[in-house]
């Protein structure tokens, strides 16, 4: 699974950590193009380079990405970008002489260069596939759009970007981050044709009309690279992308498994309780959070910007995180900035910029990761620069390695930047508790996943409660979020975020106000078993559907897909596809279709779902149905409609209480027959980086529908033991067959 060799890091040159190098490709000829702009222009920019001069480099990073680097003479565009992964980028070559017009070879492109107006053309065969052109006395941007364009980061909206304009902004900008969530927005745009554009250059504004677009940079002509990436569909495009700002770092498996956020602690005793019902409940989950004291009575710490922990809660906590570890528990740490509450980028600002501060800023969470804390919750950050929150992106990644080099880290961030896949998590902050927001997070989910944010989710049920924050809103978004990368617990009024929390007679500490808060929420809805029994059903699913999940995270980081995937990636041709915001692939085969909206009472409810081309099956009834067609989904309260695909191959494993808990139980490769199929599936320890070396299974599953036969074939090059059975099944099928699998793979007949 390593895609590229170790790189220096921010925080120690000695610290190893992924980077990916980018090749060179076939560019015939690098171009140097000297423009004449108008005296009176030159003059008004207050140039430093020679009068009327402006440089052009073209230089191909791969056979699919160019590098376009505008510059004003005699400057040079930067040799690197904020969130463009380090590595020799390809020299630039001077032409023979000044030119007006060129063609230029790129592998299977031609790239056309016009002198005035300054425009790049590029075409493959006799398609054109992008049109870019500079504005002559501002040298903003321009570009053609030949259909629907997504991206730009998260929170930006509506999903097709055609017809806005917004700069890229940052944080929770008021009012509506409420219902978008905050905004974390980069230059970053893909079109379903298949191209997308990285423009190097965090600070500026996207406009889009119907068939073109623009960006209008924040300082006139500053010099900047723009990358134009190029595939047979945006599946490949993300693929280049990833080249560009990094593949996904593969992180630790409990990451994967549910997280329970906790915010007002009134004791050690209650702290080690809810841990308790968990297991007593057969409620799986990997990881406790809590918050620090600040934003809450009584958290983990002693207030904003402290790591000394609040000894009513924690007072031995040596001792304490021992205890959480003996109930197989992970133990994840909210920390604010110093200084951001206050406007002022203070600590954590200068330590971004100056590596030996950022070190001794590490060392506090250091001292307690080495007593046992095994992850972080960096909120906050909005006010700092874009410099400033991509450097603590990588500070946590970068220094959780240097503490525990073998120890994958994890970090939920509310901030960050283009390439932050390859550092951590991201989350959508304070929404509000309310059916619109529920829907408009799922469309939000698909545009990260455009904008290559595979690690991303949002608190189940919204963060604010709002008088709409009931049983049937909670189930559903928990429904929803057992199909989220994130898969967490949090929000005011915490108790009724846990899965028993509407059956205990007693809402606990609210934490909102408003003349309604006092009757909120009715006395009904503290009674209601069913709601512990269908988050049970959800937890159960996602933990048994734990090796489906980790070999699409396995995926992800070799190809840059995420796990969320818009279903355009798999059908650009479709136009219907394309235009769906409300459901998406979760990896390769399984179709989630959210349940957004409230239930009439006395009416049955339904849930209005387009299947693509292909034959797919009902996942809870086994039914088959053909696609390209809108369907209606079965809908009761403990159900949302999910579908597979034809063809498809799903591992399957136990539903523990944790992710490494032991299990005798063989893992299940279930078939979904009707047309043929392929599955990699991926394992290895889940927590270190020991599968950089060999130690990780990968088999290729493959499905013969007109022999009715399933291949195993393990990868020869890894060194991971085998399990010695599988067992076999067919969907709605039976028990299925027990097969022994062995390094040189397994065929069974169903």
């Amino acid at each position: 699974m390593v895609r590229g060799a170790s790189g220096d890091s921010d925080l120690n040159r000695n610290l190893s950590r992924r980077s990916f190098a980018l090749s060179a490709g076939a560019l015939g000829a690098q171009l140097l193009l000297q423009r004449r702009l108008r005296a009176a222009d030159t003059a008004r920019q207050s140039l430093s380079a020679a009068p009327g001069l402006l440089d052009l480099t073209l230089a191909a990073m791969t056979p699919n990405t160019l590098r376009i680097a505008i510059a004003p003479a005699p400057q040079e565009a930067p040799a690197h970008e904020l969130g463009v992964v380090e590595g020799a980028w390809p020299a630039s070559l001077e032409p023979a002489g000044p030119a007006r017009t060129h063609d230029l070879a790129w592998g299977r492109y031609t790239v056309h260069v016009e002198e005035s107006p300054l425009r790049i053309t590029v075409r493959e065969g006799g398609k054109i596939r992008q049109q870019i052109w500079f504005e002559p006395d501002t040298a903003n941007l321009h570009f053609a759009l030949d259909g629907p364009v997504f991206g730009a980061g998260e929170g930006a909206h509506p999903f097709d970007r055609r017809g806005t304009r917004e700069a890229a902004v940052n944080g929770q900008i008021a009012p509506d981050y409420r219902t978008y969530g905050a905004r974390v927005q980069f230059p970053w745009i893909i079109s379903p044709t298949g191209w997308g554009l990285f423009v190097g250059q965090p600070l500026g504004s996207f406009e889009f009309t119907q068939q073109e677009g623009s960006f209008r940079e924040a300082e006139a002509y500053s010099t900047r690279n723009i990358f134009l990436l190029l595939g047979h569909g945006p599946a490949q495009v993300l693929e280049e992308y990833a080249k560009l700002t990094d593949f996904p770092h593969m992180p630790p498996r409990w990451a994967l498994g549910y997280l329970q956020s906790h915010r007002t602690l009134a004791s050690r005793e209650e702290v080690l309780d809810v841990m308790r019902i968990f297991r007593e409940r057969k409620l799986p989950c990997d990881g406790v959070i809590y918050l620090g004291t600040g934003f809450c009575p009584s958290g983990w710490n002693t207030g904003h910007g402290s790591f000394a922990f609040n000894e009513k809660i924690f007072a031995d906590p040596a001792a304490m995180i021992q205890e959480i570890h003996d109930a197989h528990f992970k133990i994840v740490l909210h920390v604010v900035p110093p200084g951001d509450l206050h406007g002022s980028v203070a600590d954590t600002g200068r330590e971004a910029e100056e590596p030996g501060d950022a070190v001794a800023y590490w060392q506090q969470h250091a001292a307690l990761e080495q007593i046992g804390v095994d992850g972080w919750w960096p909120d906050e950050g909005d006010k700092f620069s874009v410099y400033e929150r991509f450097a603590r992106n990588r500070m946590y990644f970068d220094g959780s390695r240097k503490t525990q080099p073998d120890r994958r880290p994890f970090a939920l961030h509310r901030n960050g930047y283009a390439g932050m896949q390859r550092f951590g998590w991201l989350w959508t902050g304070d929404t509000a508790s309310t059916w619109q927001t529920l829907r408009e997070q799922i469309m939000v989910g698909l545009n990260a996943a455009y904008s290559g944010i595979t690690y991303w989710g949002t608190d189940i049920g919204g963060f604010v409660p709002t008088a709409e924050l009931t049983p049937e809103l909670y189930v559903r978004w928990f429904q929803w979020a057992a199909f989220c990368p994130l898969f967490r617990g949090h929000g005011r009024a915490w108790k009724l975020r846990l899965p028993w929390g509407w059956n205990t007679g007693d809402p606990g500490p609210k934490e909102v106000e408003g003349n309604w808060v006092a009757s909120w929420p009715p006395a009904a809805d503290l009674h209601r078993t069913d709601v512990e029994t269908i988050c049970r059903k959800y937890l159960n699913l996602r933990y048994q559907l734990l090796p489906y999940i980790y070999s699409a995270i396995a995926q992800g980081h070799a190809t840059g897909l995420p796990i969320i995937r818009p279903l355009a990636l798999n059908w650009p041709g479709d136009a219907k596809a394309v235009a769906t915001e409300d459901a998406y692939l979760f990896g390769d085969h399984i179709l989630v279709a959210p349940v957004y909206e409230k239930s009439a009472p006395g009416t049955a409810q339904g849930r209005s779902v387009y299947l693509p081309a292909g034959d797919w099956w009902d996942f809870w009834t086994n039914e088959t149905q053909g696609g390209g067609a809108t369907v209606q989904g079965g809908v009761d309260l403990e159900t949302i409609p999910l579908f597979v695909r034809a063809g498809a191959i799903v591992p399957l494993g136990p539903a523990k209480q944790y992710t490494s808990e032991p299990s005798g139980e063989p893992p299940t490769l279930r078939v979904y027959p009707g047309a043929d199929g392929h599955f990699t599936w991926y394992d290895d320890d889940g927590a270190s980086y020991r599968y950089e070396a060999g130690e990780f299974m990968r088999a290729e599953c493959t499905w013969d529908e007109a022999t009715r036969t399933l291949k195993v074939t393990p990868d020869a090059a890894g060194r991971m033991a085998l399990p010695p059975a599988i067992r076999v099944e067919m969907a709605g099928g039976g028990a299925g067959k027990l097969v022994e699998l062995t390094r040189s793979g397994a065929s069974v007949k169903l």
